[in-house]
């Protein structure tokens, strides 16, 4: 793979801007605050490039522009924990006024480097579980940002799922236990699984061989299915996850939607370009002088449907009235 250690240029300066002559942009980029991001996925996922779009457009908003009075720097994990790491400690090494953390193991590497610079996160699961903050009214230390998900959401992918596919029986929760866990879902997944007289299981996944094992061994019998909570390592396999699936007739429900987009079922889950746009107005709070520990930790409040007719067809599912309604999307 190939080394994905580089500035992030972010074409976002106007043309104005562009003109400016060059010793005067030098002397702006002296006084320039600073500002590093560590992204999950790889630098040619449009669902990755979208989210850091929305974060950039939304720091311009606040009147933040890189080369102008920021300097911003990019790296891209390529969801590599050995890239996290490294680049964790290279970011922090060049001392930024803030850091960016876009997943559960880039803000674990980040709040194993420093306890010192203010680390915003977007887009993670458990916060608290994960020890990176107290609480989320009071985060207490040099982290704080936006979830995700809320733990209550495990029974409303379950219920969609046995909307769109009422013969399954048996449901499992596919997750990374490196990026993510069950047990932040499992309550209310179970819970809504007694309910509807399905059996919930838990399936860690660390490779594609795990992967392909749980769709095919759930697929073998019928009334199979499986939920995919927010990870960034089964999300970016999505596209394996959903030829998988279909091969096997094994219909899931997703967090994210890309999922979807890309070949699976339905997705139900946050906007997460949303979330990034928020997370930069937290970077623009601190950069003019808040403090992580006083700013609470924020849950998503715009959530999306997507839900791919096609696949519908290929699994042998109608789509109910009562979807189609409610989705924001449907792909033909």
């Amino acid at each position: 793979m190939r080394d994905l250690n580089r500035r992030g240029v972010i074409g976002l300066v106007g043309g104005a801007a562009a003109a400016w002559p060059l010793a005067a942009r030098a002397q702006e980029a002296q006084h320039a605050r600073r500002i590093g991001i560590l992204m999950w996925g790889e630098e040619n996922d449009y669902d990755q490039k979208a989210r850091l779009s929305g974060f950039m457009q939304s720091l311009a908003k606040s009147g933040w522009t890189d080369s102008h009075n920021l300097l911003i720097e990019v790296r891209w994990t390529a969801a590599n924990p050995d890239f996290v790491r490294r680049y964790a400690k290279e970011l922090v090494a060049l001392k930024p006024d803030v850091l960016v953390a876009t997943s559960t193991p880039v803000t674990a590497a980040f709040q194993h480097e420093t306890s010192a610079i203010p680390i915003v996160f977007a887009g993670i699961s458990d916060p608290v579980g994960a020890g990176f903050v107290e609480n989320l009214a009071h985060p207490g230390g040099n982290l704080t940002g936006f979830i995700n998900i809320e733990a209550g959401m495990g029974g409303k992918w379950l219920e969609l799922l046995n909307e769109i596919a009422p013969s399954i029986r048996r449901v499992a929760i596919m997750f990374s236990p490196d990026t993510n866990t069950a047990a932040y879902y499992m309550p209310s997944l179970e819970l809504a699984a007694r309910s509807l007289g399905v059996t919930p299981i838990a399936a860690p996944v660390r490779n594609d061989v795990d992967i392909e094992t749980t769709i095919i061994t759930l697929g073998r019998e019928p009334g199979g299915g499986f939920i995919l909570p927010p990870d960034g390592f089964t999300t970016a396999r999505r596209g394996l996850i959903s030829s998988l699936a279909e091969q096997a007739h094994v219909p899931f429900v997703a967090a994210v939607a890309s999922l979807a987009r890309d070949g699976g079922l339905l997705s139900y889950g946050p906007d997460f370009i949303d979330i990034y746009r928020r997370a930069a107005s937290y970077v623009d709070r601190v950069l003019r002088g808040a403090k992580p520990a006083e700013l609470p930790v924020q849950v998503p409040v715009k959530f999306e449907m997507v839900v791919n007719a096609k696949t519908a067809k290929a699994l042998n599912l109608r789509l109910p009235q009562s979807i189609i309604l409610r989705a924001d999307e449907v792909i033909e």
